[in-house]
């Protein structure tokens, strides 16, 4: 991996830092043994995880492969806290370097990596000790025999988590710009709100053992705090083993469709987005965007029941081979219904060719009849179609595509959807992309009346969006060659192949 040179200067400038705020801790006076006592903790307390046996109990995988979510760095910062409450700043700062040095790092290059986390934690956590010194933390936590300042303590505890939580979440906003190439504006976004919850626990946690530690029961008492941090991290490890493996049965059935039809290699991710998009626009909560996620990624799950001659025909379709094509909603639903996870996201698989105006498939739901999950995939299947090109068209601007969806806003889809899409794009924009393995195609050429017998050309509106409108299948005399299209029937995101798969007219 190569790592931008604005990235290192970024890491070196962190570690500058982190050596000028650790540094005063040589100096006499420093709690030795207290500093020793926590750096060695810090790194022993995730041991387990690393284990052959306790890895495999604690939620690692087979062989005590550490899963998804390992109970690695930073599932102990109960330590590092009860550290910057205890500690003076540089001395506080000391005690997260055996563990960011000791850390497993999964990806190369490894020692910049640890470097980097190393200078990370040491700066948070010289920051969280500088605001509870500020705040009389020390004082507040009584000594011996001497109770501590309750209510009191609690606010230099928040304010040493939520500055240990700052620090942490600028730093990777800061690497995600330099590193990853994250556009500035959006570098940041949603690292605080994710990082919140989770440090305010271990917070309190750290608290509870800073609390123990002072207390006349002294250091082993403080270590019991971490018996139900362990089962609390397994429970967080286990949730997202689950969730790694109910997006791995995802992607395994998107590859699945792009392997069988190569025509819309990518279209079920954009989907997936663009209803994400919708779905946000509209306010929908997290719960609710991910089921509109699935909903968008797996709408044409279907098709693994159609045979592949039919997906990949270069020439019109048959009446009988069309009907097969609108059976797919029909089969998707039949391989997902067992998925709970999926949740509504299974009606939208189902319903997402259905019409506003009735004339929709498979069951001809009209209007709000249609579940709002298909009615917000359907806005996003048909604009992904217009907008992305393909071995065999060529993308429409997104303009044009969303003034197409408004002109059949009402008859073909919800209006709401429509206009939710189009302030999102308006926020967001929108990446278009080639999504098949074949060239992009040449710049168009006049159009030509297609000869006897054959469509004009491959756009021959076997998956269109049902009857009516700009986005409708072409009549089956006009797919047979015998009727021109005009200009103005120039055809619509329905007419792209791999799309839409919706009934003729």
């Amino acid at each position: 991996m190569v790592v931008p040179r604005t990235a290192r200067v970024f890491i070196g400038c962190a570690l500058l830092a982190a050596a000028a705020v650790a540094l005063p801790a040589l100096r006499p006076g420093t709690p030795w043994p207290t500093v020793l006592l926590l750096a060695a903790l810090y790194p022993v307390c995730e041991l387990p995880a690393r284990c052959r046996l306790t890895g495999r109990i604690l939620g690692g995988g087979p062989d005590g492969e550490r899963g998804p979510a390992p109970l690695g760095t930073g599932s102990f910062f109960p330590v590092l806290l009860a550290a910057a409450l205890l500690l003076p700043p540089a001395a506080a700062a000391l005690t997260a370097l055996p563990g960011a040095l000791l850390g497993r790092v999964e990806r190369p290059p490894f020692a910049l990596r640890r470097a980097w986390r190393a200078a990370q934690l040491v700066l948070a956590v010289w920051a969280a000790a500088r605001t509870g010194q500020a705040l009389r933390c020390p004082d507040a936590l009584g000594l011996g025999p001497h109770t501590p300042d309750f209510p009191y303590v609690l606010l230099p505890a928040g304010a040493t988590a939520l500055t240990f939580c700052l620090v942490l979440t600028a730093l990777d906003g800061g690497i995600r710009a330099t590193a990853e190439q994250f556009p500035l504006r959006t570098a940041w976004r949603g690292l605080f709100g994710r990082a919140l919850a989770p440090h305010t626990v271990h917070g309190l946690a750290g608290l509870m053992m800073a609390v123990l530690w002072r207390s006349s029961y002294g250091p082993p008492a403080a270590l019991f705090v971490l018996l139900p941090m362990y089962i609390s991290c397994w429970g967080f490890a286990q949730y997202h083993r689950e969730r790694a493996a109910h997006q791995a049965t995802i992607r395994a059935l998107v590859q699945a469709v792009d392997i069988k039809d190569r025509y819309t290699r990518g279209h079920s991710e954009r989907v997936g987005h663009a209803s994400v998009l919708i779905a946000r626009e509209l306010g929908m909560d997290e719960p609710r965007l991910e089921v509109a996620r699935f909903a968008g990624i797996l709408h044409d799950v279907g098709k693994l029941g159609v045979p592949t001659r039919v997906l990949r025909k270069d020439g019109p379709l048959t009446p009988d081979e069309r009907r097969v094509i609108e059976l797919h909603p029909e089969y998707g639903h039949e391989m997902v219904r067992g998925i709970g996870f999926l949740g509504e996201a299974r009606t939208a698989i189902l319903h997402h060719h259905e019409r506003m105006d009735g004339s929709g498939y498979p069951y001809g739901l009209k209007g709000h009849q249609i579940p709002e999950y298909a009615r917000v995939v359907a806005v996003a299947d048909a604009f992904d179609a217009m907008t992305s090109t393909r071995s065999y068209s060529r993308a429409r601007p997104v303009g044009t595509a969303l003034t197409e969806l408004q002109r059949c806003a009402g008859t073909q889809f919800d209006p709401r959807m429509v206009d939710a899409l189009a302030r999102a794009l308006h926020e967001h924009g929108w990446q278009t992309e080639v999504t098949a393995d074949e060239p992009a195609v040449p710049a168009p050429r006049e159009p030509r009346a297609p000869t006897a017998g054959r469509g004009p050309g491959r756009e021959r509106g076997r998956e269109a969006s049902g009857r009516g409108g700009a986005l409708h299948e072409r009549s089956d005399a006009e797919v047979a060659g015998r009727t021109p299209p005009s200009a103005a029937e120039a055809p619509g995101p329905a007419d792209r192949r791999g799309h839409s798969d919706r009934r003729p007219a």
